[in-house]
């Protein structure tokens, strides 16, 4: 009986079937190749069809099994009836199998927050580099990100006909995370992976301070942090406003229930509780080993320009 479980691992087991759906939606509306697309604040800040829809499957579907949550999506969408065929009331039930980390053992459903990105890297989603693209849902209690699931939508999509298309990778804190092999990048090695679409002078001059090897620019904060758990890349730097708490909760969990670490720019935690405004204004740095050899390089020029 669900009742003999925890509200957060019944949360998790329920955002990992969300997650996968909206997955499904991602990839069905570019296979019936109309993207709907309509630019939000800038040529560079788009919305599809496939956010949209995403957003109204995971939001609609966690709001039914879970009426007490607070959740915060990135579309403002009207709140019109949601068709049923968008509604996943499934769970993925090994994550029940999972036991419950004692320290939320006891969290009530209005403790709280979520933070869903449908559609992560959609500017990439919309010239075809479709991995770059995830589907973000964040868990967050008492102001910190404590559980989440990324579902990759085009996982092994370069991987010819009879590859699995797809994939999602889930993780708490205190059990750890899941889906996927860890890996750490290359000893030594100072790879950076960055913006690929938002770009600018502080970016640049942060990273050049970092003495980087190999410098990746590519789409979606999920993405981003994929690398690092799979050794592509040693450090997420992005040293400018843009990014928002929908965008780091959940890969932060990720990141840190393997041992990483995910900050500002300055070093300070994200806070996730539901009155703090949504964008990450001191930027993003996370590795998932050697944290101190990025921050410390950080230049006290970037830090003065980026106020938390």
């Amino acid at each position: 009986m669900a009742s003999s479980h925890t509200v957060l691992m019944r949360l998790v087991a329920s955002a990992y079937s969300i997650a996968q759906k909206a997955g499904m939606i991602v990839r069905r509306v570019i296979a019936e190749g109309d993207l709907g697309i309509v630019e939000k604040t800038c040529a560079t800040d788009l919305q599809t069809k496939a956010d949209r829809l995403a957003q109204m499957s995971i939001c609609s579907s966690l709001a039914r099994k879970f009426p007490k949550l607070t959740i915060i999506g990135e579309e403002d969408l009207p709140s019109e009836d949601v068709d049923q065929e968008l509604i996943e009331d499934g769970q993925w039930e090994e994550i029940l199998k999972q036991p419950c980390p004692s320290q939320y053992s006891a969290i009530k459903e209005e403790d709280l927050v979520v933070w869903v990105d449908p559609l992560d890297g959609t500017k990439e989603y919309t010239e075809g580099l479709l991995d770059n693209v995830t589907v973000l849902i964040g868990i967050a209690y008492e102001g910190k990100a404590i559980a989440g699931v990324i579902n990759q939508p085009y996982y092994n999509y370069q991987a010819g006909p009879d590859a699995v298309l797809g994939r999602t990778i889930w993780g708490v804190l205190g059990l750890g995370a899941f889906g996927f092999q860890l890996k750490e990048a290359p000893a030594g090695k100072h790879i950076v992976t960055t913006t690929r679409s938002h770009s600018n002078k502080l970016v640049t001059d942060c990273i050049t301070a970092m003495n980087p090897d190999n410098v990746l620019r590519v789409g979606g904060a999920g993405n981003k942090i994929i690398q690092l758990i799979e050794g592509k890349a040693s450090a997420y730097v992005f040293a400018s406003p843009g990014c928002k708490k929908w965008d780091t909760c959940a890969p932060e969990v990720i990141l840190h229930a393997v041992g990483g670490k995910l900050t500002d720019i300055h070093g300070n935690a994200l806070r996730y509780n539901k009155e703090v405004k949504h964008m990450n204004s001191a930027g993003v740095l996370a590795t998932l080993r050697n944290y101190d050899y990025y921050a410390s390089r950080v230049p006290e020029s970037v830090k003065n320009a980026l106020v938390p």
